[in-house]
């Protein structure tokens, strides 16, 4: 007998490999060889399994013990896990500007958060607004990757080559940037040098921010 697990296990897996706009309930149906009448007495509409797929990939984040280690720690630790799960999903993304996201893994990682910026001091509204500062920065550094995933599912769906899609892409860049030395030099070193990672970056300075406000004189909660 089909579970709703099943039937969320199978959208992440839909949505992971053809997007939001590649879901639908009888395509659903059809890959689990159940007719989409079932689906519906599980899920009523597609909204409903877009909300209950990204709280599922949620689970996937590690939350970590904020006893055993510092809180600066605990928070990098939640948000590269954040970060991973963000990118592994990039759906995630478009769905979170259309749907209200909730459920129990959203939930969880909440309260873990708001407890990783309260041990570190933060009380009442400003621990909301560092736990929710962390998490935009950590969908904002996953947009790029994620984007260019939901890219390649575009292509995927309308059976085009990615490589001369890119090929393509990159020749119009290299002609819009030709009087910008400085965009046109890091596009044609992008290929042969890795560049940095601007995540850790970013975090490490979002983090240490965050400290110098704890213990900023002007720094009172409302």
């Amino acid at each position: 007998m089909l579970t709703k697990e099943q039937i969320v296990r199978a959208a992440v897996e839909v949505l992971d490999a053809e997007g939001v706009n590649g879901l639908n309930i009888r395509r659903l149906g059809t890959q689990l060889g159940s007719a989409a009448s079932a689906m519906y007495y599980h899920v009523k509409s597609k909204d409903k399994l877009v909300v209950l797929a990204a709280d599922h990939v949620f689970a996937e984040i590690p939350l970590p013990d904020t006893a055993g280690v510092g809180w600066q720690e605990a928070a990098a630790s939640l948000a590269r896990g954040a970060y991973v799960m963000v990118v592994r999903h990039y759906w995630l993304i478009p769905a979170m500007s259309t749907h209200l996201i909730y459920g129990p893994n959203k939930a969880r990682f909440d309260e873990r958060s708001l407890m990783i910026y309260e041990s570190a001091g933060f009380i009442q509204a400003e621990a909301d607004q560092a736990a929710a500062t962390v998490l935009m920065f950590v969908i904002g550094a996953a947009q790029g990757q994620a984007a260019q995933a939901a890219w390649q599912a575009h292509l995927r769906r309308n059976g085009a080559d990615a490589d001369k899609e890119l090929q393509g892409i990159t020749a119009e860049m290299l002609a819009v940037t030709q009087n910008l030395p400085r965009l046109r030099a890091r596009i044609d070193s992008a290929a042969i040098t890795p560049p940095g990672d601007p995540f850790e970056f970013g975090l490490h300075t979002l983090l240490a921010g965050l400290e110098s406000r704890i213990h900023s004189p002007t720094s009172s909660a409302p």
